[in-house]
C-alpha cells in the first residue's frame, strides 16, 4: 500500500473542536483515490496530516513505508503537495515559481520537463507574467506544476478545482487521468459530488468521519431503496407537498427534480395515489419517473442514516 491511514484523530481549540475521528483506509500504488465532502468535513485537516504539516491527536499514518511524524523529511522528498488556497509567490512570474520549487528540491525545470511538458505547455507563453495576475485555471496549472517538479511518487491535491470554470475543471481531470498513467499515485479532495465518479475509489467523509469507501458505481449499487424523480409547475409548492406526504420517507431537491423515496416497497402502487394527492393540493403537470441514485444521493442517505 502507497498510503495507509489508521485512526487518525484532530481536534482544535483544546478539543473543544473535532476535525477528524479515528479515520482509517489505506490507497493502492498508482491509485486515483478521491476525498469526497463539503466544506468542513475535515478533508484538509488530513491531507496537511498527511504533507507532515500537521501533528495527529491520536492514530498513524504511512507513505511509502514512511511514518508522517517519525520520517517526515523522507515524505517531503517524494510528496507533491497542492494545498486548496493558492500559496504561491503571487510576485514572481510563472517561470520565477517552477524554478524556484525546482531548486528547492536540487533539481531543475529541464531535468523534469517531460513529467509537466503537457501542463506547463499551456501556460508557457505567459511565463513571463506575475502568478498573482493568472486566472484562476492557470494558477491552478501553475501550482500543479511546482508540485510535481520533483518528480513525487505521491500526489495530494486539496479540492484543486474549486474556484475555477467548468472548462478548467475538465482540463484539470484530463491531467490527472495523464499522471496516472505515469506512476503516480493521487490523492485529491473535492466537494464536488461530480468529479467522484472520475476516481477509482472514493471515500465519504463528514464531521470527520468517513461514512464509505469504494468504487463510485460500488457506493451507488449500495443505495438502499428505489429512488424517483418528481416535479411540477411549482417546485416550492410540491417540495413542501412531498414532504408532508405519508407516502414519502425522504425529498431532496437535485436540479430541475425532487427526488423521492417511498415508505413502502408498494411504490408501483403509490405512484398513481400520490399524484392524486399532489393534485388534491393544488400541484399541476406533475412527473414522477424512477431514476438511478448519483453519489450526491448516496451521500445524502448516508448522512441521514
Amino acid at each position: 500500500m502507497e498510503v495507509i491511514v489508521k485512526n487518525i484523530s484532530k481536534s482544535y481549540d483544546k478539543k473543544k473542536v473535532l476535525a477528524l475521528s479515528d479515520i482509517s483506509f489505506e490507497v493502492n500504488s498508482g491509485e486515483l483515490f478521491g476525498l469526497i465532502g463539503p466544506d468542513g468535513a475535515g478533508k484538509t485537516s488530513l491531507f496537511r496530516i498527511l504533507a507532515t504539516l500537521l501533528l495527529p491527536d491520536e492514530g498513524s499514518a504511512s507513505l511509502h513505508g514512511f511514518d508522517v511524524v517519525k520520517s517526515y523529511k523522507q515524505i517531503r522528498k517524494l510528496l507533491g503537495y497542492m494545498p486548496g488556497k493558492f500559496s504561491l509567490y503571487q510576485d514572481l512570474t510563472i517561470e520565477e515559481n517552477l524554478d524556484f520549487f525546482a531548486t528547492l528540491f536540487n533539481t531543475t525545470i529541464k531535468e523534469n520537463y517531460d513529467l509537466i511538458k503537457d501542463i506547463y505547455v499551456q501556460i508557457e507563453p505567459f511565463k513571463n507574467r506575475r502568478a498573482g495576475q493568472l486566472s484562476g485555471g492557470m494558477k491552478q496549472k501553475l501550482a500543479l506544476c511546482c508540485a510535481l517538479i520533483h518528480r513525487p511518487t505521491i500526489l495530494l491535491l486539496d479540492e484543486p478545482t474549486t474556484g475555477v470554470d467548468a472548462v478548467s475543471r475538465k482540463e484539470f481531470w484530463e491531467m490527472l487521468k495523464n499522471l496516472k498513467k505515469q506512476g503516480i499515485t493521487i490523492l485529491v479532495s473535492t466537494p464536488y459530488m461530480d468529479e467522484a465518479m472520475l476516481c477509482e475509489r472514493i471515500a465519504l467523509i463528514q464531521n470527520g468521519s468517513i461514512m464509505s469507501i469504494d468504487t463510485p458505481q460500488g457506493i451507488i449499487d449500495k443505495y438502499p431503496y428505489p429512488l424517483f424523480a418528481a416535479r411540477a409547475d411549482n417546485m416550492g409548492k410540491l417540495l413542501k407537498d412531498l414532504r408532508s406526504s405519508s407516502l414519502i420517507s425522504s425529498c431532496n431537491t437535485f436540479g430541475d427534480y425532487h427526488h423521492i423515496c417511498f415508505v413502502n416497497d408498494t411504490y408501483a402502487k403509490d405512484i398513481p395515489d400520490l399524484k392524486q394527492d399532489m393534485i388534491q393540493l393544488g400541484n399541476q403537470n406533475i412527473e414522477i419517473k424512477p431514476i438511478e441514485p448519483t453519489i450526491e444521493d448516496c451521500f445524502i442517505q448516508l448522512m441521514q442514516k
